[in-house]
């Protein structure tokens, strides 16, 4: 294949190439949990999968109602909920994936780092053509109007940390055994009742065997599925 200039900002050219799809495609390359050891390396393709995936599930949790909830909660939209769980760690194909003890490590390097996402948020955005640009910025922001849709976003994304520490733990890596008691904690805090069903009645699947997935179904299942491994 012929070398192809690549441009980050709009073009008349109707033979131009632009690099937002391909620049999506690597976040393979970003691997999480860097700075610690890893039964299984983690990039960011896999965890934005699953938290778009578990996202869109708390969504029809809620839509069905299956949390006996006594206030009146409105439906969202599962379908949208996921797509922008599918951007919401985009930005980091440029940032690369800073660890989260060092991120919350002061309100100062918080706040420089927001100005480091928003940045890479632009030149992301760059990558696309001016007509384009439009249709994923929402996507890679937040607002006030996707405040509700993000709550559910955030939880999935805590939900998922919870289970990789979880899954490595089961995996016989000690290393994660203090990580999956603040992921834990974490996830139980959620201002979300979907997010506890989802621990309730899912959750265990993702330490069981294939054997187990399979038909043999673990008695006591509704018990915390880390108990044994803390």
């Amino acid at each position: 294949m012929s070398a192809q200039q690549f441009h980050s900002q709009s073009s008349t050219d109707e033979n131009v190439q632009y690099g937002f799809y391909a620049m999506l495609d690597r976040m393979r390359w970003i691997r999480r949990w860097s700075l610690m050891r890893n039964a299984h390396d983690e990039n960011l393709a896999e965890h934005s999968l699953l938290v778009a995936i578990i996202g869109h599930a708390l969504g029809i949790i809620r839509n069905l109602k299956l949390v006996e909830d006594e206030s009146e909660r409105p439906e969202v939209n599962p379908d949208a909920i996921a797509v922008r769980a599918l951007f919401h760690d985009a930005t980091e194909i440029i940032t690369g994936d800073l660890p989260t003890p060092v991120k919350y490590h002061d309100p100062g390097l918080r706040d420089a780092y927001r100005r480091v996402e928003k940045a890479a948020e632009i030149r992301l955005l760059s990558f696309l053509p001016d007509n384009m640009r439009t249709i994923y910025a929402p996507l890679l922001t937040q607002s006030e109007e996707t405040v509700e849709l993000d709550r559910f976003v955030k939880a999935a994304d805590v939900l998922t940390a919870y289970i990789k520490c979880a899954q490595e733990v089961s995996a016989g890596n000690g290393e994660f055994r203090q990580a999956l008691q603040q992921t834990r904690a974490r996830a139980e805090a959620i201002d979300l009742p979907e997010c506890a069903y989802f621990m309730a009645h899912f959750c265990a699947g993702f330490t069981a065997s294939l054997d187990e997935l399979n038909g043999e179904i673990r008695e006591e299942q509704d018990e915390d599925f880390t108990a044994h491994q803390i």
